[in-house]
């Protein structure tokens, strides 16, 4: 078997057991994948953690909590080298389950809610090493209807998996295909960079990277853009009019490409710098400070151009960095709302 499905594999048992989760079942599963001293990077208000059990401790005890019927599920799931030969593996889909009681101060709604993921795990010698993981938050929020900030530009909605139901990718793995996708990502990102600063929207040559029915599927407080003119309008004009230099700082981030057949992905922690300024960025007046993004994406390929791109932004984080308490405000908003656990009806008596 070769090196990227045994890192499947490894990870498989996780996975299963957090779809029925069981929380004993995840601590050992994750306990016999992982080196004793992974390091565990989770989005704010998280943070980071040392070891398998303080990450199930960290990231899962309180969410199984208020959402007891807790369930995991993975649309995309694929692996390969980046660019400098460490081996990932990379999960995204959402937790889902029933919203019986708060959860990081979200009333909770009685009704089925989803939380978008996207997890990354870095995998030496048959061990889970470094996990990086972001969650959509924020989509929490929205449901309980209780999004403390600015309304966002995109769509919001339950964002779907990939339109060809492929995303589960198997072996035996394609270095050649791998390879190709990962380097379709890096070139287009390059030719991205070259605007502003090198001229209009037409340098970035995105017809040629991306297809015209294209799907951007932003994280919540950004949302959905369909085909270039969504991308531009409700993500890429007021990210670059916000942050003009992004993309200067290249020497001080970390990011790792890989792809799997016709997926690719990207993480680091973090992977972007840039500096708020002009009109400011989602309802955030302009800062003139530099702040860090972790941004995790996938991107499906399809007949030589990009057909689908889901990002996670973890936006709490730069909220943060800039200054403006989301919790706070989230709290100022639910004053009046019901902050306890549920008691939800069996319907049977």
């Amino acid at each position: 078997m070769d090196v990227q499905s045994k890192n499947k594999a490894l990870i498989a048992p996780v996975r299963a057991a957090m779809y029925d989760f069981d929380a004993g079942k995840l601590r050992k599963a994750l306990a016999d994948a992982c080196a004793p001293d992974a390091v565990f990077h989770l989005c704010f208000p998280f943070g980071d953690s040392i070891g398998a059990g303080a990450f199930c401790d960290t990231a899962y005890r309180d969410l199984l909590d208020a959402w007891p019927d807790l369930e995991r599920r993975d649309y995309i799931v694929m692996a390969g080298p980046d660019e400098d030969g460490a081996e990932w593996v990379g999960c995204g889909g959402y937790y889902t389950g029933t919203f019986e009681a708060p959860w990081l101060d979200i009333p909770p709604t009685g009704h089925q809610v989803h939380m978008r993921f996207h997890e990354f795990f870095r995998i030496e010698d048959g061990k889970i090493v470094e996990f990086q993981g972001l969650w959509d938050i924020p989509e929490v929020m929205m449901q309980a209807h209780a999004w403390p900030l600015a309304p966002s530009l995109g769509r919001e909605w339950h964002v779907p998996g990939p339109a060809t139901c492929d995303g589960i990718l198997t072996g035996p793995y394609d270095m050649n295909k791998g390879t190709a996708s990962r380097q379709h990502i890096i070139d287009m990102l390059e030719h991205m960079k070259r605007h502003p600063s090198q001229g209009g929207p037409e340098v970035m040559e995105m017809d040629r990277f991306w297809h015209e029915k294209m799907s951007w599927y932003g994280p919540s407080g950004i949302g959905t853009g369909r085909g270039i003119r969504g991308f531009r309008n409700w993500h890429q004009i007021p990210f670059l009019s916000g942050m003009p230099d992004r993309g200067k700082y290249v020497d001080q981030i970390d990011y790792h490409f890989f792809g799997d057949g016709d997926y690719a992905a990207v993480t680091g922690w973090p992977d972007m710098i840039q500096t708020v300024t002009h009109g400011g960025w989602l309802g955030i007046a302009p800062s003139g400070k530099k702040i860090t993004m972790r941004s995790l994406d996938f991107w499906r390929i399809e007949n030589g151009k990009i057909r689908e791109n889901w990002v996670l932004v973890d936006l709490l984080d730069a909220y943060d960095q800039l200054g403006v308490d989301v919790f706070a405000r989230l709290r100022e908003f639910n004053k009046v709302r019901h902050m306890g656990r549920l008691n939800i009806p069996d319907g049977m008596s």
